[in-house]
């Protein structure tokens, strides 16, 4: 599926983990990012190979992210928690 629309990106989001297709899911281990080209390139790729932001397995393990509306990027998540560690 081509993401093109808002919808398209609510269609994916709405796919339930445990009714989906293992077959139709890629394996996250099978993607390279191209690290060369400018992040908004970088992200299009990704999503491009993926198919699913939402949804994708390693190896047997289906993998579903949810990501949260917030001005807060991953990176600084990532300092919070580990100052609390």
């Amino acid at each position: 599926m081509r993401i093109s629309t808002r919808e398209d990106l609510e269609r994916l989001r709405s796919v339930n983990p445990d009714e989906v297709d293992r077959s139709e899911l890629v394996d996250i281990r099978d993607i390279t990012v191209e690290s060369q080209l400018p992040t908004e390139e970088r992200i299009a790729d990704f999503v491009k190979k993926i198919k699913n932001p939402y949804l994708c397995k390693c190896g047997n393990i289906v993998v579903q992210s949810v990501f949260e509306e917030t001005d807060v990027t991953l990176t600084e998540r990532l300092m919070q928690y580990f100052r609390i560690v």
